[in-house]
């Protein structure tokens, strides 16, 4: 007898196993991943509300209640079509109520019932019931299948530990064939469908047949892991040692204090890897070799390996991410801020905005391409992609690549290799802290290759934005999407671009400046930034543009302004020196002659008109990686056998175009030098010299320039001092279009000339010169050699002529 007691009703006596008068209705209890049979005392824990009040109700009525089990385990409060049909009808033996609220419920099974039809569910399932008792024949199939059952039962205790000994007992002492089949499907552990199955099937040899089945099965799972286990327990016996040894250094560690260090790095690194959300093969990658650290040891020397790989993986910005702000007008007051003129270069930076906007802002694919800002040294590339950061309210990080020979430096090291590290694409979004910043590769025309591989090779992946959104480093060895990083590339030069590498950006030119440029900038920007890092103020110092205007022209000699800048910052730490000396009482005011005392001699001078002061000498106009450049032809002649000498370190090209000019000049020297004997070419040397011989020149623009020095030569007419000429030639006299026509304007602005020579088919580029550039040039545009000479050469002819000309 068991005594049952609540908190309403006194206790009172309930015998176990007594058959009781099947009730009309009853209470009906779910169950999850539970399935109760006949005569089975079962212990629940009851926590559900309208549980609770079930078991309340019962306990004050005549305590019986319904045992059914849900057929979807994830159903918190099951509905009647979320149950079974049939189930066990119980009777509530005792109840403890727990502080927590819930209950501890011992029931005792009783009758098969089926649910016939439900009565309510509210504030509990009730249902209408009826009774399934078993089928039962007597046969000698009925009693082989029992034994059978209790063999293959028995065989299953003795190989499985949670089967007790006592149980084994009891199978062997059971005659009734139902009971049997009760207790061992209430003592396997079996699907929740299966034991519903042997529940609902009454026939008594249908269920042992089907229990015979299941038996068998699980005997020969049983026998497969048996057989497993002795395979790897000679493994495990080899292990076992070091498990030992381990288990002592453990030991020590404790002592030492030295575990707990450990397992809250370990732990440390754990939150912060689960408080990421990562792509799926990312998190399975970390739990793998989280696993794998845990059973390290730290003085092994793969230890520090895995937790440097666990923290960069940490430390990487794989879900933040900032918030594009494509607001046109906030970016072009960003770069009218940052930058002066360059207006081309704004608009085609704000309709690169414009189409991110337009196509929705995300990836580099929204995009449309990646821009590369290409111009000499000092024009202002890389600050115009922090502008456009700015503009866009991402974060600005800028790696270069120039002098890069080794490809794992943007793929990383495998972590095979000790002191391996990432490539420098992660390394920067690392430092970015965001998966979408704008990241500027600086100086991409300077990479460089050799039997480590091309870089240049590597940096397709990265700056194609089909490939990119599952760029895998080498060290990480998992997908990175880069497709949210807005690249900009920086380069002096194409020429050294591979062409797959230039073909997946788009490219815009940057300029050098004018005088006007450079006087504008070093007011707006060079000189207020010098004055503050030199710790003067606007109140100590100021320049006035006379000032400027001679540091622009006698001191620097370059198409940027980092030597402008840098000769403003010499004047101001001058200054500053007076003034913390004290011998700047009163507010100093940088003038033209100040400009001479405090940087001493001129630097650069034109030196146009006394390098054409004689015959044979013309000047032309070049580009160069870091702008324009003037170049002077100088060509001389001396008896001989009618030999041509090229010096100045000329490339092929350059030197095929001094033979052209030469071979225009023979064949057309009739008309180009009348009085010129016949013989002349064949007795006498001609020699063409390009000066600053340490310099590589070479390009075919030197063209007209070369013809104009020779004519020069043999007509004794000079070359007009201001001014400067190029263009390709052909033997019949044709001039052709050159690149850079802006650059070398520019050149010829620096150096005094007012007179531009150019290809006719060149008058297109004049749009892109600025506008005060073109007031300040007068360009003459030809489409021959004939009309080029008409305006390079005097009238008159100078008695300078040289001696072998004097002879002929």
């Amino acid at each position: 007898m068991i005594e049952v007691g609540t908190a309403e009703r006194p206790a009172q006596e309930v015998a176990i196993g007594a058959t009781r008068e099947l009730p009309h209705e009853v209470g009906v209890l779910p169950l999850r991943d539970t399935v109760t049979f006949p005569d089975m005392l079962v212990p629940l824990n009851v926590g559900q509300q309208r549980s609770v009040q079930l078991i309340n109700d019962v306990l004050s009525g005549d305590r019986a209640i319904g045992m059914v089990a849900s057929r979807h385990t994830d159903v918190e409060t099951p509905t009647p079509d979320d149950l079974y049909d049939v189930g066990v009808l119980g009777t509530v033996a005792r109840m403890i109520r727990v502080p927590d609220g819930t209950l501890r419920v011992l029931i005792q099974g009783g009758q098969r019932i089926r649910l016939v039809r439900w009565v309510k569910t509210e504030p509990y399932l009730v249902a209408e019931i009826e009774e399934m008792p078993d089928v039962v024949q007597h046969t000698p199939e009925l009693t082989a299948l029992m034994r059978n059952v209790q063999h293959t039962f028995t065989e299953i205790i003795e190989q499985v530990p949670y089967l007790p000994e006592e149980l084994q007992i009891m199978v062997a002492n059971v005659e009734d064939p139902s009971v049997l089949t009760h207790l061992i499907a209430g003592a396997l552990r079996i699907s929740t469908e299966e034991k519903q199955e042997l529940l609902e099937e009454v026939d008594v040899s249908k269920r042992l047949r089907r229990l015979s089945e299941i038996l068998a099965r699980e005997l020969e799972v049983v026998a497969i892991g048996s057989k497993i286990q002795s395979q790897v327990q000679s493994e495990l016996d080899k292990g076992q040692r070091e498990y030992f040894l381990r288990q002592q250094l453990k030991a020590i560690q404790d002592e030492l204090g030295e575990a707990d260090e450990v397992q809250a790095e370990v732990n440390e690194l754990r939150s912060q890897l689960e408080a990421l959300e990562l792509p799926e093969v990312v998190r399975k990658q970390v739990d793998r070799e989280l696993a794998r650290l845990e059973r390290l040891q730290p003085a092994m020397a793969e230890y520090g390996v895995i937790r440097a790989y666990l923290e960069w993986i940490a430390t990487l910005p794989w879900d933040k991410e900032t918030e594009d702000d494509l607001d046109l007008q906030h970016a072009r007051k960003v770069l009218d801020e940052d930058h002066y003129d360059i207006e081309q270069v704004k608009e085609r930076i704000l309709e690169f905005l414009a189409v991110r906007r337009l196509r929705g802002g995300r990836g580099s694919q929204s995009s449309g391409s990646i821009l590369c800002f290409v111009g000499p040294p000092g024009v202002g590339k890389t600050s115009l992609g922090r502008s456009m950061a700015r503009a866009l309210g991402r974060k600005f990080e800028r790696i270069s690549v120039g002098g890069l020979r080794d490809e794992a430096e943007i793929r990383g090291h495998r972590r095979t290799y000790i002191g391996a590290l990432p490539g420098v694409i992660i390394r920067a979004l690392r430092d970015a802290g965001v998966r979408n910043p704008l990241l500027m590769i600086d100086e991409i025309d300077k990479m460089g290759s050799d039997f480590r591989g091309d870089p240049s090779s590597a940096m397709l992946e990265v700056l194609d934005p089909e490939q990119n959104n599952a760029f895998r480093d080498y060290y990480l060895d998992l997908p990175f999407d880069l497709s949210d990083v807005m690249f900009v590339c920086t380069a002096n030069t194409l020429d050294t671009i591979p062409g797959p590498l230039r073909d997946r950006m788009e490219v815009i030119q940057l300029a050098g400046y004018t005088e006007e440029e450079k006087l504008q900038i070093a007011r707006r920007y060079l000189v207020p930034r010098q004055i503050e890092r030199n710790g003067l103020s606007p109140s100590r110092i100021a320049f006035s543009d006379s000032a400027l205007r001679a540091i622009v022209a006698d001191y620097t000699r370059e198409a940027g302004v980092r030597q402008l800048e840098r000769e403003i910052g010499t004047i101001c730490r001058k200054v500053a020196r007076q003034v913390a000396e004290g011998n700047a009482k009163r507010k100093v005011t940088i003038t033209e002659p100040r400009v001479r005392e405090l940087l001493g001699k001129r630097r650069f001078f034109s030196e146009t008109r006394r390098r054409t002061a004689r015959p044979g000498v013309a000047t032309g106009l070049a580009w160069t990686p870091v702008g324009g450049e003037v170049l002077f032809i100088e060509a001389t002649a001396f008896p001989g056998r009618g030999r041509l000498t090229i010096t100045g370190q000329l490339g092929e090209v350059m030197q095929e175009s001094a033979q052209a000019a030469l071979s225009y000049v023979r064949s057309n020297a009739a008309e180009l030098v009348p009085d010129l004997p016949e013989d002349w070419f064949a007795t006498h040397e001609i020699h063409v010299h390009v000066p600053a011989g340490a310099t590589p020149k070479d390009g075919p623009s030197a063209g007209v320039a070369m013809v104009t020095a020779l004519v020069s030569l043999l007509t004794g007419r000079l070359v007009r001092s201001e001014v400067a000429m190029t263009g390709e030639i052909t033997l019949t006299g044709q001039v052709l279009p050159i690149g850079g026509l802006k650059e070398k304007a520019l050149a010829a602005q620096r150096n005094g000339i007012r007179i531009v020579i150019a290809p006719a088919l060149n008058e297109q580029d004049v749009d892109e010169i600025p506008e005060h550039l073109r007031k300040d040039l007068e360009f003459h545009f030809v489409s021959t050699i004939e009309e080029a000479l008409e305006v390079a050469l005097q009238r008159r002819t100078t008695r300078r002529r040289p001696k072998a000309l004097e002879a002929a």
